[in-house]
């Protein structure tokens, strides 16, 4: 889990998965070895505002993950990156209770 933003109305975490459970005992003789788990990232996106979150993953997140990319290349002011993300409120339906 990464913090990539926070702001006074927005917070961001990508949400990293691994593909093996990392406490997972190994497999003894005989025994078959453990599924690995489908690997997949996401975005938290929180309004505190609203006190709601949206989880983003699959095509979302990775339409996210090229927005990223590019405020890495062009450096948005804080107005652009709070305007693309206000654009993500509509999909936050989840009340937020323990951040």
């Amino acid at each position: 889990m990464h913090m990539l933003y926070d702001s006074e109305s927005f917070v961001v975490v990508h949400m990293l998965a691994d593909s093996l459970d990392p406490t997972a005992a190994p497999p003894t003789e005989g025994q078959a070895p453990a599924a690995p788990r489908l690997a997949r990232h996401g975005f938290e996106i929180v309004d505190k505002r609203s006190g709601k979150e949206v989880y983003l993953d699959g095509s979302w997140a990775e339409m996210f993950q090229q927005q990223i990319l590019a405020w890495q290349r062009n450096t948005p002011t804080q107005e652009e990156v709070e305007a693309a993300l206000d654009r993500y409120t509509g999909l936050a339906q989840n009340p937020v209770i323990v951040h």
